[in-house]
């Protein structure tokens, strides 16, 4: 990737994230945003396991982080009905509407750099 690539997505990461935190919703943290993510736009099921797998990280980092999500109403956690040592991680409704919001500040961020990058900094 190239300096001005590398400049351009980092400037569209600090102005989505800016924006994320100036509205009236809960700040995540990294670890918190990527558990979410990854639980949305990965196929289902998800679990504990599987999440601590798939990100490289512990099971205890896991549900540190799917505890303030649930306490958020963005996921929740059950225990699998086909084994009872399971625990499932589902999408709540919640949760699609704050990634939804946040895919608008995404938007929002890229429509500005474009705005900018073209001299119309609308």
């Amino acid at each position: 990737m190239q300096a001005a690539e590398q400049h351009r997505a980092l400037n569209l990461w600090r102005l989505a994230t800016v924006a994320s935190v100036r509205r009236d919703g809960p700040d995540l943290t990294a670890r918190q945003m990527a558990i979410l993510l990854t639980a949305y736009m990965t196929p289902p099921p998800h679990t504990v396991r599987g999440l601590a797998e798939a990100m490289g990280i512990s099971k205890p980092a896991v549900t540190r982080a799917l505890d303030r999500l649930g306490d958020l109403g963005f996921l929740r956690r059950k225990v699998d009905d086909t084994d009872r040592r399971s625990v499932l991680v589902q999408r709540t409704v919640k949760g699609s509407v704050f990634l939804s919001e946040f895919a608008e500040l995404v938007r929002g961020a890229e429509r500005m750099l474009d705005g900018v990058e073209s001299g119309d900094p609308a």
